[in-house]
Parts: structure tokens; C-alpha cells; sequence
């Protein structure tokens, strides 16, 4: 059985949210129904380019791609329906990377054909310049939602998973931030890959169907971006994360460096975002710096903590969290939206 949905949390009270069949379709029918067109070429070779701005005004619960259609190819299959990849440039950040798309089955079901679906956006661990965890197998997450999915347990999310570095000569270099000097990671994350997304498929509107989930160093990319942009996400899950920033490429800009420190940031109470921080049980060092940062936050930020039982820093372990943390977001996430 998997973990029991987390108890403990921090000074504020849990909130609650709303509780999501078809098998996986071919690339061709995926590309007639979701809003993009196939490529020509090369899809590396390629880079999508997104409308500016965020979402349009409007009173709808969703919001229809509003073009222009990005170029996709097909990443791989699993048993829940193909990975897509892209290659955007990002208009607001000027970064080109790699992003990886999963649609759930239940995008291409007549029966949703005027649903906007939320969204989850993972975080690899480590360098994650030009692989993602998320979407190589070691990291199941597409399967795993598929069946809780149809088990009603988890909404059917859009999965997009991102690269976090352009290099992979130094670990978690970028940190998903916007370091003086270096390219605009901070920025293509939380406005770039966002304004792809929304010219690209049926979403929520608004942020409350829009969550982050990470685990290591992309556990600091979810909770940092998080607290940053609450009014794109509403809901982050950052698994066995680190709090403070620690790449040697903030030398020179200790400002910048802690205005990009969920350590900082979660202090703050700026933010309306809510939070599932997790620690593995058998690494003390890590449960102490968890625990430590969750009793940090602030109002209207709430933190709730979860340790995985017998749980070490290790990507099956992180592989074990996915039903406990999707579960967890979809009852702090609107699920999907009939237009």
C-alpha cells in the first residue's frame, strides 16, 4: 500500500479542494485534437514560440489555446500515452530548452472535449540540462496518474517537464532563477513555459488549477517558484528539497541570491500558496532541514510536512512519493473544468 495522505503541517490549517477514460490515442490523433502541429524537421532544431502575456481576461472556468501551435514530436511511448517534446524559446527570458508534455488519456475523450485540464509541472533532480527524470521511466509519474485517475483518487493532469540547465558541466547551476549575468532561467519558468502551455492546450483558468512538483533540486525549483509567482501557482510539492540557494554562480550577488531563497521567501507572508514539504525518515540531516524550513512559513503561505517512512535521498524513494504527492495536489488543485 502506498503512505497514508500526510497529517502534520505547519502553523496554518490544511485547505481542501475539489477531488478527475480512455486508452493512450496515436501521435496523429494526439495532433489533431490538442492544438499543436507537427514538425517538418528536426524538432531539436525547431523552437516554438509562445504568445506574450498570461491568460486573457474572461469569466469561463477554461481557457482554449490561443495559438500559436508549437511543434511536437513524439519523446516516447509509455503504457499511459506518449511524452511530447518541444523546443521553446522563450520570448519574455530569451532561453531556448527542451520541454517535455504528457497529456492524460482523458484529454482526447470526447466526453472532455470541452474540459480544461490542470496542470503540474515536475523538477528533476540534479543537472537536468537536456534529460528530465519525469519522463525517462525512472520516474513513472505518467502511469501512476493514469491509474489514480481512473481510480478517482488524482485529477488528470498535463504533465510538463522542463530542462532546469542549458550546461550540464556544473549541478544545478541555474537553480531555476534568474542569476545577474546568466541566462533568465527564473523567468522562462514561470512565464515562458506557462504562456506555451496556455497557447497550447485546454487549461484551468486562473492559477488554482496550476501546481509545481519536484523532487531534490527541483524540490527548490517548485517551492522557490511557488513563492515567487503566486499568482500562476497555486500548489507546490517539493520532495526532500534543500531551502537555501548554493550555486557558486550567485558569488558576487548575495542580494539577488536570498530574493531567491525559499528560505527567505517562505518567511515572508506574501504569499497564498499551500505547500506538501517532504523529508526521507532516514536521513536525519534532511528531516532536520525540512522540518526547520516548514516552521518558518508564514501566513498566508501553508507548509504541511510528510516523512516518507524509511525514505533516503534516493530517485526510487522519490519514485514512491508520486501517488502520496498527487493525491495531495489534486485535493489542493481544481481538477478539470467544462467550458
Amino acid at each position: 500500500m502506498h503512505p497514508q495522505p500526510p497529517r502534520a503541517r505547519s502553523r496554518a490549517a490544511r485547505s481542501r479542494a475539489l477531488p478527475a477514460a480512455a486508452a493512450a490515442l496515436a501521435l496523429a490523433a494526439a495532433v489533431a485534437g490538442c492544438g499543436y502541429a507537427a514538425p517538418s524537421g528536426s524538432q531539436d532544431r525547431a523552437a516554438s514560440r509562445t504568445a506574450p502575456g498570461g491568460p486573457p481576461p474572461g469569466r469561463g472556468k477554461v481557457l482554449m489555446p490561443s495559438g500559436p501551435a508549437a511543434a511536437l514530436t513524439k519523446a516516447r511511448d509509455t503504457a499511459a500515452g506518449p511524452i511530447l517534446l518541444t523546443t521553446l524559446y522563450g520570448a519574455k527570458s530569451g532561453v531556448t530548452g527542451k520541454v517535455w508534455v504528457w497529456l492524460p488519456p482523458q484529454y482526447h475523450d470526447p466526453a472532455y472535449a470541452s474540459h480544461g485540464f490542470p496542470v503540474l509541472t515536475l523538477y528533476s533532480g540534479g543537472q537536468s540540462a537536456g534529460y528530465n527524470t519525469w519522463t525517462d521511466d525512472q520516474l513513472p509519474v505518467q502511469e501512476i496518474d493514469d491509474r489514480l485517475a481512473k481510480e478517482g483518487r488524482a485529477h488528470p493532469f498535463i504533465l510538463v517537464m522542463p530542462v532546469q540547465n542549458l550546461d550540464a558541466a556544473e549541478s544545478k547551476a541555474l537553480e531555476c532563477s534568474d542569476i545577474p549575468g546568466r541566462p533568465r532561467m527564473g523567468t522562462w519558468m514561470a512565464e515562458d513555459v506557462p504562456d506555451f502551455v496556455r497557447a497550447n492546450f485546454r487549461t484551468v483558468r486562473g492559477r488554482d488549477g496550476w501546481g509545481l512538483m519536484g523532487a531534490s533540486t527541483g524540490a527548490f525549483c517548485s517551492a522557490k517558484l511557488a513563492l515567487q509567482h503566486p499568482d500562476v501557482f497555486r500548489a507546490a510539492v517539493p520532495i526532500d528539497g534543500y531551502y537555501d540557494p548554493d550555486s557558486p554562480l550567485w558569488k558576487g550577488h548575495e542580494q539577488e541570491r536570498r530574493a531567491n531563497s525559499p528560505r527567505e521567501l517562505v518567511a515572508q507572508g506574501r504569499a497564498d500558496v499551500r505547500m506538501l514539504a517532504t523529508a526521507g525518515g532516514a536521513n536525519r540531516y534532511e528531516t532536520g532541514l525540512v522540518k526547520a524550513w516548514v516552521k518558518r512559513a508564514v501566513l498566508p503561505v501553508t507548509v504541511e510536512y510528510y516523512e516518507q517512512p524509511g525514505g533516503k535521498h534516493l530517485t526510487s524513494d522519490f519514485g514512491r512519493m508520486i501517488p502520496v504527492a498527487l493525491e495531495w495536489l489534486s485535493r489542493n488543485l481544481t481538477g478539470p473544468q467544462r467550458g
